[in-house]
């Protein structure tokens, strides 16, 4: 076996005869044998010399094997353990399997029997260590890909933003109507496409996990009001009345607050942009056991109900008048989900076209400790 020649297998077990005769199986398949006689042992020979396979037995003095298993997975997880019972039943063998075990082999096995299973504990480490040099090499070339986006694409064209700015204003010279409607054209179309960027930055960001770390108790009643405060002077530019219903005691949720104000903040602006003239927003809060719902109601334009199953879709966007195409990314909402989702809530819409829609969003509480 080309592909084994210098695998390491160690074999723990208290009985001397089990561990020499292991060790000569072993050899013969040109494997390289390492041995220890008590689980303690092979604790310390697991640290040193990281084998491939660990042959564990489970009934040993001190040290049992379950406990060995337990900790060569905080050690090395990729290491494949093969428990060895003498025992009538297979009960423990099954449980060692549920904490983490490959297989097992039962007293008295065949060297064929050793064989095979570490010729399948070979190929499931290979497939193992396969995999996750796959995935470090897929979160490496994320994580270059969206640094290579942040400076080496967005800093250029904030650069051209901020030289759009400066002939706009005339600092550069005279600039006649015809030229600064071009001008201003080029630099709508710039803006339109750093909120591309800048949306596709923050989704991307949501994939690597970073708000699981920084969920903290939030008061949702409070953020609520001071986003409904905010939002009042678009509401009233849009001649929508805004308001939130008045609530008794706290809403304490588990959530990161810069994101949670990111969902809230767009379900509010889009109620808002997408209601007609006269309209309302309302902004509830309900107790819903384990969780907080927050709704947020317009009675705008509504949403078709072919479309209601994709709207959290990346770039998914519903025009807001017939044949009037809708300003923005598409990815407002697909950004929305994955932070909701990453507080272990979720999001959900109900819709009637011409009468409006209400976004409904469930946090988890703040466990009381």
């Amino acid at each position: 076996m080309e592909s084994a020649e210098k695998a390491k297998v160690l074999v723990i077990d208290d009985e001397e005869s089990m561990r020499d005769s292991c060790s000569m199986i072993i050899e013969k398949e040109g494997l390289s044998p390492e041995t220890a006689e008590n689980g303690e042992k092979g604790l310390e020979k697991i640290k040193e010399i990281k084998p491939d396979i660990a042959l564990i037995d489970l009934k040993m003095p001190g040290i049992g094997g379950l406990e060995v298993l337990e900790k060569l997975k905080e050690t090395d997880p990729t290491i494949i353990a093969v428990v060895i019972t003498g025992y009538g039943t297979v009960e423990s063998a099954v449980e060692a399997m549920k904490r983490g075990a490959y297989d097992f082999l039962q007293k008295p096995f065949t060297p064929e029997e050793l064989r095979r299973i570490m010729r399948r504990g070979l190929e499931r480490r290979k497939l193992i260590k396969e995999t996750e040099k796959l995935r470090q090499e897929k979160k490496l070339m994320e994580e270059n890909f969206i640094t290579m986006v942040s400076h080496q694409l967005r800093s250029p064209l904030v650069a051209i933003q901020q030289y759009f700015e400066v002939m706009l204003a005339g600092m550069a010279g005279d600039v006649d109507a015809k030229q600064k409607g071009m001008i201003e054209r080029a630099r709508e179309r710039l803006d339109n496409l750093l909120g591309l960027i800048n949306d596709w930055l923050e989704m991307a960001r949501m994939n690597r996990g970073l708000i699981a770390d920084r969920l903290k108790p939030v008061e949702l009643r409070e953020m609520l009001q001071k986003l409904a405060d905010f939002m009042r002077p678009l509401a009233e530019e849009n001649q929508v009345r805004l308001e939130m219903s008045p609530g008794n005691g706290s809403a304490v949720a588990e959530a990161d607050k810069e994101t949670l104000e990111q969902v809230f903040s767009n379900l509010i602006s889009n109620a808002i942009k997408y209601n007609r003239p006269q309209g309302s927003v309302r902004i509830d809060i309900h107790n819903e056991g384990s969780t907080f719902s927050v709704g947020i109601s317009d009675t705008g334009i509504g949403i078709d109900k072919n479309h209601l199953p994709f709207i959290f879709d990346q770039f998914y966007r519903v025009n807001r008048k017939e044949g009037q195409k809708t300003k923005g990314t598409g990815l407002g909402l697909c950004i929305a989900k994955k932070i909701i989702e990453a507080h272990e809530g979720s999001i959900q819409v109900t819709s009637e076209p011409g009468k409006g829609s209400t976004f409904t969003v469930l946090i988890p509480k703040t466990e009381k400790k």
